[in-house]
């Protein structure tokens, strides 16, 4: 995790001071973003100035209304990129990097509900340090394609097929699928979007691997970056 930090701090050194330094996560589904996120900005936040914060922005808070889904037929591939609203994230993200000066809010996606909460995420001004997470985050493809643009940096997360298939399934089962239910979502619709997701890998600017540490306390990760463009 240090050079992670370290990274991030160089490039938000060289950063214009009047915007937001946004730094994107991308990764197969249950690769394990949201948990090198939390951990990156909660380290972060130990050794940044109080005027200089990290915040996570999850990319999921986009996802469509289920209604909406329903009406489009795409309820049973919720997860695709079709089924999310990169319009206004891309809008988000402008706003985040453009006017520090300002709180802004975002949707986060609950799975207890199936849905997302409208503001749950507040961006106070004393957030200097965005960590955007995300599938799709680096698609050159449709209305996808002004994320990237808008990432100071960006790491693909590497995982194979192999490790995420059973986090995939006991996720689904978690949410109410029964098994049966889980392996055939996470086949129609979970793994193709690894497939379309793998294709962006080439676009980051760092990969960044998960070392698994375990012992008797439990299990841990420790991250670090096995190939970069340099800043």
């Amino acid at each position: 995790m240090k050079k992670l930090m370290e990274r991030i701090i160089a490039g938000l050194s060289e950063a214009p001071a009047d915007n937001r330094f946004i730094l994107g996560i991308v990764g197969f589904p249950a690769a394990g973003k949201s948990t090198l996120a939390e951990g990156l900005v909660a380290a972060l936040n130990e050794c940044l100035p109080v005027s200089g914060k990290a915040q996570i922005l999850p990319m999921d808070g986009y996802h469509l209304p289920n209604a909406t889904l329903d009406e489009l037929g795409l309820r049973e591939l919720k997860g695709i990129p079709d089924t999310f609203d990169p319009i206004g994230f891309v809008d988000l993200l402008k706003r985040v990097k453009q006017m520090p000066d300002q709180v802004l809010h975002a949707p986060a996606f609950d799975r207890s509900i199936d849905g997302s909460i409208e503001d749950a995420i507040r961006i106070g001004t004393d957030v200097k340090v965005v960590v955007a997470e995300g599938n799709y985050l680096l698609l050159e493809n449709g209305d996808w394609a002004g994320v990237s643009e808008l990432l100071n940096d960006s790491w693909f997360l590497d995982a194979s097929l192999e490790t995420i298939r059973p986090r995939l399934i006991e996720r689904h089962i978690a949410g109410g699928r029964t098994r049966q239910e889980a392996i055939a979502k996470v086949e129609s619709t979970d793994l193709p979007n690894a497939l379309l997701i793998g294709k962006s890998r080439a676009r980051a600017r760092a990969l960044v691997t998960a070392v698994d540490n375990k012992d008797t306390a439990g299990e841990s990760f420790e991250y670090q970056i096995c190939s970069q463009i340099q800043l």
